[in-house]
């Protein structure tokens, strides 16, 4: 069973810079695609980012530019790095993970998500 904990959401004002972390415990980590969703307050979960075994990384067209996705296979953790950070950024951080070999397949990244984080907040102030 793999665990997730993220990590690093907090207060921000626009136009800063955050980054958050997830650390995996159990299983094979070099094994699983990484990915970040959010849900910001009244809506529903969104994707932002993923990154898959080999490193190919994808991301929402809002966060595009802004937003860098990465993993350390040796630390187990997977990043992402958030930049010029705006209002509407502000959500419930979840770091998610798979290890099915299909996983993105046709842009659909919610599809085959096995396991979650708690989720961290980031709040981004005007």
């Amino acid at each position: 069973q793999v665990q997730l904990a993220d990590s690093g959401g907090g207060l921000a004002q626009a136009g800063d810079s955050l980054r958050l972390s997830c650390a995996a415990s159990g299983g094979t980590f070099s094994d699983y695609a990484m990915a970040w969703f959010r849900q910001a307050p009244g809506k529903g979960r969104e994707f932002v980012a993923a990154i898959k075994w080999g490193g190919s990384t994808y991301y929402t067209d809002s966060v595009k530019g802004r937003f860098t996705i990465s993993r350390d296979n040796a630390k187990k953790t997977v990043y992402l790095q958030m930049s010029s950070l705006k209002p509407e950024d502000t959500a419930v951080y979840y770091c998610a993970g798979t290890s099915l070999p299909t996983y993105g397949a046709e842009g659909d990244y919610y599809y085959g998500i096995q396991y979650w984080g708690s989720g961290t907040l980031v709040t981004v102030s005007s």
